[in-house]
C-alpha cells in the first residue's frame, strides 16, 4: 500500500504552480447512506454525479452576489471509506478563499474572515443538484437496478426512495481555512493518493484474522481497534476499488484545465495590483474612463502583454521553434 507515495510526490509538485497566495479552505460534501444500496452496481454514475454536483454548488452559491458574488476554482478529491472501511462516499473541495469578479478586473474576497460559504445552503443545493441527477439517471435507464434494488423498478417505489432523500439535511462540513502554498501541499498530501486503509494501522494478521486500528469520531477521535475474517476484509477492502479509468482527482472553476493557466495568471495579476483607494470627498469631480482590463508588461519590450489561447503540445511542436537554450 506503499505504491502511491511516489505519484503523490510527483502530482504534488506538478500542483505547486496552481497555487495562489491566499488562504484556502476545505469543503467535505458525503452521500447519505441511504443511497449505499445503490452504489454498489452504480458506482461510476453516484461518484460521477457526486463530483458534477458538488463542485457545481460551490461554483453557484459563490457566483450569488449575496454569498461570494465571484467565479472560484475547485479541486475534488474522491474518497470512498470510513474508517473501518466501510462504504462512505464523500468529496474533499479544497478551494481558494475568493474568486474572479464577473468582469474579471478584481479580485474578491471572503467578507468576514474565517468564512467562507454558509454551509446550510451548500447542503441543500447540493442535494438538489444530486437528487436532479439521479432522476435523469432513472428517466434514461443509466441505473443497473437488478439484485437488491430490483423494486425500484416501480415507477411509485422509486418516487418514495426519492422523496425519503429529502427528508434529511445532506451532510457538508466545511473545516476552518488554512494558510499559504505550503500549508496546503501538505494538507493535500493527507488526501491525495491513498487507499481505503495504510500499512500502519494493519496490526495483525494470524493467517484467518486481520486486525486493525480506527479511529472512533463518534468517542471523541478515540483510537480503537477492530478484528475482522480475512474474507469480511478484503470485501470491505475490494468496494473501494474504481471502476477502471475513473478519475478520482478533478478540477473546476477557473482551475479546469480548459482554462487553468490563462485564469490563474491572470489571479495572480490581481493579487498583485494595490487596492483601489476611495476618492477624496473633497476632491473636484473627475470624468471617470472605462475601466481597462489588466495588464502586465513585457520583461523585454515593455509592451502590454494579453493572454493568448492554451496550446497543446503538439501545437507548441510545430509553431514555436528556433529557442536560443543557451
Amino acid at each position: 500500500m506503499k505504491c502511491q507515495a511516489q505519484a503523490r510526490e510527483r502530482w504534488l509538485h506538478a500542483r505547486e504552480r496552481d497555487l495562489l497566495d491566499v488562504p484556502y479552505v476545505h469543503v467535505v460534501f458525503t452521500l447519505p447512506h441511504g443511497l449505499l444500496p445503490l452504489a454498489y452496481r452504480n458506482s461510476a454514475c453516484l461518484y460521477t454525479s457526486l463530483f458534477h454536483a458538488s463542485a457545481a454548488t460551490l461554483r453557484d452559491v459563490a457566483a450569488d452576489p449575496r454569498h461570494l458574488g465571484a467565479e472560484i476554482g475547485v479541486l475534488s478529491i474522491l474518497h470512498t471509506w470510513g474508517q473501518t472501511l466501510v462504504r462512505h462516499p464523500h468529496v474533499h473541495c479544497v478551494v481558494p478563499a475568493g474568486g474572479l469578479s464577473p468582469d474579471h478586473q478584481r479580485w474578491i474576497r471572503p467578507r468576514y474572515a474565517g468564512f467562507f460559504l454558509p454551509v446550510k445552503v451548500l447542503s441543500r443545493v447540493f442535494r438538489g443538484k444530486f437528487v436532479e441527477a439521479l432522476r435523469r439517471a432513472y428517466d434514461r435507464n443509466e441505473l443497473d437496478l437488478s439484485g437488491g434494488n430490483e423494486h425500484l423498478r416501480v415507477p411509485t417505489a422509486w418516487r418514495a426512495f426519492v422523496n425519503a432523500l429529502f427528508e434529511t439535511d445532506w451532510v457538508v462540513y466545511a473545516k476552518p481555512a488554512f494558510g499559504g502554498a505550503h500549508a496546503v501541499l501538505r494538507y493535500l498530501g493527507r488526501y491525495t493518493h491513498r487507499v481505503a486503509i495504510s500499512n500502519h494501522r494493519l496490526l495483525a494478521f494470524d493467517g484467518h484474522h486481520v486486525s486493525f486500528s480506527y479511529k472512533d469520531y463518534a468517542r471523541g477521535d478515540r483510537r480503537r481497534t477492530m478484528t475482522l475474517t480475512a474474507m469480511e476484509f478484503l470485501r470491505r477492502f475490494v468496494q473501494h476499488i474504481l471502476p477502471r479509468g475513473f478519475v478520482r482527482i478533478r478540477q473546476s472553476g477557473f482551475l479546469a484545465n480548459t482554462c487553468r493557466a490563462a485564469r490563474l495568471t491572470l489571479a495572480r495579476t490581481l493579487l498583485a495590483a494595490p487596492p483601489t483607494s476611495a476618492p477624496a470627498t473633497d476632491a473636484a469631480p473627475q470624468v471617470t474612463e472605462a475601466p481597462t482590463r489588466v495588464t502586465w508588461a513585457c520583461p523585454r519590450c515593455g509592451a502590454a502583454m494579453i493572454v493568448g489561447p492554451i496550446l497543446s503540445a503538439l501545437q507548441l511542436a510545430t509553431v514555436a521553434f528556433g529557442f536560443d537554450t543557451s
